[in-house]
């Protein structure tokens, strides 16, 4: 299995690890440790690099299965046993990261408002999509929502991450704030991704450390997705410079 450093060390742009594992036919190899997210819940893969010696790799899809988290390289691979030295994209990560917390922002502020859970969501660096059921939603919503989400980031909450037992994550409900939980019955302990005083989830992404590294949002649309459900969709427009 790989050490996934990204699940407790968001912040680490970069880490060293051996080839334990090379698929020649798919073009990928598996790492003993990684700071590349594999994506999952919404959120992108990560991109970046590998090096071996003088020998550069570029990191071009991230996927994890029983095995551990596999690194898809463009052109040649590096040998099994080897040593590389891998490096993020920060830009995108961080980005990605902000957007993340801002998704999970949104679903707090559209709980305390309307206790609908999310039906759906996606996301790309800087922009992110929601989906909601809100049958009593308005044309007013939209202001007076965008005008709380950006409230609530300024508020700049902490974040903290947590792991539980799968026994113990189960007699939590609150931790689920889909429509259906996504939770594979295979996963054995659950992360738990804590905006304290907002909103808690169970969560396998990344996140910024608090809601002030978000910046400002805009709220671009909330369209509608058959009676009673709502797609909001916003874009990240300021940040702190942290990171």
């Amino acid at each position: 299995m790989t050490e996934r450093i990204y699940a407790t060390q968001a912040y680490e742009r970069s880490m060293t690890a051996n080839v334990i594992e090379v698929d020649d036919d798919q073009g990928k190899v598996l790492l003993d440790r990684t700071v590349f997210y594999p994506g999952g819940g919404g959120q992108p893969h990560d991109l970046g690099t590998l090096e071996a010696g003088e020998k550069r790799f570029d990191v071009v899809r991230v996927t994890q299965d029983a095995d551990g988290v596999w690194h898809w390289i463009d052109g040649p691979l590096p040998d099994r046993g080897a040593e590389v030295v891998g490096e993020l994209d920060w830009d995108r990560r961080y980005l990605l990261m902000r957007t993340h917390t801002a998704m999970h922002t949104l679903c707090g502020v559209i709980w305390e408002r309307f206790r609908s859970p999310v039906t759906g969501g996606n996301m790309t660096p800087g922009e992110g999509r929601l989906d909601f059921e809100i049958p009593q939603w308005t044309p007013e919503d939209r202001p007076e929502v965008e005008a709380e989400f950006n409230r609530q980031l300024s508020m700049d909450y902490p974040i903290e991450v947590s792991f539980l037992d799968r026994a113990d994550a189960d007699m939590d409900p609150s931790l689920i704030r889909t429509k259906v939980s996504l939770l594979p019955a295979s996963l054995s302990v659950v992360r738990v991704i804590d905006i304290v005083g907002l909103d808690r989830q169970a969560d396998g992404g990344t996140h910024v450390a608090s809601t002030g590294e978000v910046g400002t949002v805009r709220i671009t649309k909330a369209e509608s997705k058959g009676k009673g459900f709502r797609r909001i969709r916003f874009v990240l427009e300021g940040a702190a410079a942290r990171g």
